[in-house]
């Protein structure tokens, strides 16, 4: 088969021989017998060079003169020949004869080249141009203008992936479905599924699930709930019944920050929600004395609240929802079930909010380390602006960077968070803030003092989406997977 390609191709008896200008070309077979032919009737000599038999397989180098391609394959065959058993006297007459010819015509097709721009091998093809230039149907070539024609549209690219993307959400939901529908669920497997990301529908569900507040056996969720669920109203009660005995002093800064909590969102504007917000986040103070209300965690509240809208409202948009069009049954679900999974959370880094917060404190040390093994460069020209970590990373680690990304992006973080589990999480959380921080990295380097605390206090993430999260967190899993051990150092 004839290669626009100066490579080498294999041919065999049955291939066919393509002219220097064109041309449907002409068997192997009986291009190499005409060559014979043609060597009988001229009258110079030339030193014989066994031809090659039809059976055998002859390499031809693409883009050579046809004298070339004959000298090709006259050494060709001399190499094979050293292989094979001795032939008879008229196998070597024959083929002495057939070398002959093609030392022969390899002489007149050179001084026929020297005169003529084209030498026509083929004595019996028909010069018609609209026959040699419309492919058949059946032919074996391909040409460069049917590779283009075949070459698929960018809007045929743009929907192949949309239906992939759709196909693999429909997998995702599917397997989601099945674990969760099992008797007993499979927090590895669910874990395993939902650091990708999990289906809105049944976010709700599974974080339940991976903070372990909701039991992991299908015939002790709905007891469990309904006990957790009173327990928490009694508590409120017990708390906000006597209000001479509240801790004063707590509940006026929780009153303070609750309204400045997402004033974005029209959610957290209503008064149900602000109350909500309040109860919450008092209880749970007053239910872990060695830290009590620290500002940020009102921020990690929210993710909860609102993810668990989400279970009455179907497909309306929940930072618009006034929780009032819900009934009171379910926004009291709403509450308590934020309650429990926010005290699930926060178990895990409790160290973050006792006093002087120290936990804290540990994970930006841990970063600026992080970040000397990722970006030397960038450390450098933080040190020589004076810029401190500390500075921009705290509120980083104090809010898990619910103040820097939209809220839809900081819920699909915790999908990856939670499925880390509550004791790992955190750790994995320096390395999303070392990704964060170099996705910036190009613009800091070539920023005063005065910009860059500007800019690491509020990034311009406003119109970030989940892919865009998703970059981060690959990111950060690399880093982790590449420095985890050297940290520990």
């Amino acid at each position: 088969m004839p290669s626009k390609y100066h490579d080498m191709v294999e041919l065999d008896s049955n291939e066919y021989i393509f002219g220097e200008e064109g041309g449907r070309g002409t068997p192997a077979s009986v291009f190499f017998k005409k060559i014979a032919n043609m060597s009988q009737k001229s009258s110079k000599k030339s030193k014989p060079k066994p031809e090659p038999s039809e059976s055998q397989q002859i390499t031809v180098g693409a883009g050579r003169s046809h004298a070339e391609h004959i000298s090709a394959i006259s050494d060709a065959q001399n190499v094979k020949k050293k292989g094979k058993k001795k032939q008879t006297s008229s196998e070597r007459k024959q083929e002495h004869k057939s070398s002959s010819g093609h030392a022969h015509h390899l002489a007149n097709m050179a001084e026929h080249n020297d005169s003529s721009p084209y030498f026509d091998l083929d004595d019996d093809w028909d010069t018609n141009f609209e026959s040699t230039i419309i492919p058949k149907a059946n032919a074996r070539s391909i040409s460069s203008s049917n590779t283009a024609l075949s070459k698929p549209e960018p809007s045929e690219i743009a929907a192949k992936a949309e239906r992939d993307e759709l196909n693999s959400l429909v997998s995702r939901i599917l397997k989601f479905q099945t674990a969760l529908s099992a008797p007993t669920v499979d927090i590895d497997q669910l874990r395993n599924l939902s650091w990708s990301g999990v289906p809105p529908d049944l976010r709700p569900r599974t974080w339940m699930h991976l903070l372990g507040y909701l039991p992991s056996t299908a015939e002790r969720r709905e007891k469990t709930l309904a006990k957790k669920r009173l327990e928490y109203f009694n508590s409120i009660e017990q708390e906000f019944g006597n209000e001479g005995s509240m801790n004063q002093s707590m509940w006026h800064q929780i009153a303070i920050d609750v309204p400045r909590t997402n004033p974005h969102i029209k959610l957290y504007s209503f008064e149900s929600t602000r109350r909500s917000l309040e109860r919450i986040l008092y209880l749970w103070s007053v239910r872990h004395p060695a830290s009590g209300y620290v500002q940020g965690i009102n921020d990690l509240l929210t993710p909860f609240f609102q993810t668990f809208l989400t279970q009455y409202v179907g497909t309306k948009k929940v930072e618009d929802l006034d929780p009032q069009q819900l009934t009171k049954e379910e926004l009291d679900f709403v509450e308590a079930d934020s309650y429990w999974c926010l005290s699930k959370l926060l178990d895990g880094i409790q160290d973050n909010y006792i006093h002087a917060q120290p936990g804290i404190h540990r994970q930006v040390q841990k970063l600026e380390k992080l970040m000397t093994k990722v970006n030397s460069e960038l450390i450098a020209h933080f040190k020589s602006e004076n810029v401190e970590f500390m500075q921009f990373s705290f509120r980083w680690m104090n809010c898990l960077l619910m103040r820097e990304v939209p809220m839809t992006c900081a819920i699909r973080i915790w999908d990856t968070y939670l499925s880390e589990g509550p004791q790992k999480f955190s750790d994995f959380h320096v390395y999303v803030c070392a990704a964060f921080l170099q996705n910036w990295a190009k613009d800091l380097v070539n920023m005063e003092f005065q910009d860059l605390i500007i800019f690491l206090q509020s990034p311009p993430t406003q119109d970030w989406t989940e892919k865009d999260i998703e970059l981060i967190l690959s990111q950060a899993f690399m880093y982790q997977s590449v420095f985890k051990d050297s940290m520990k150092q």
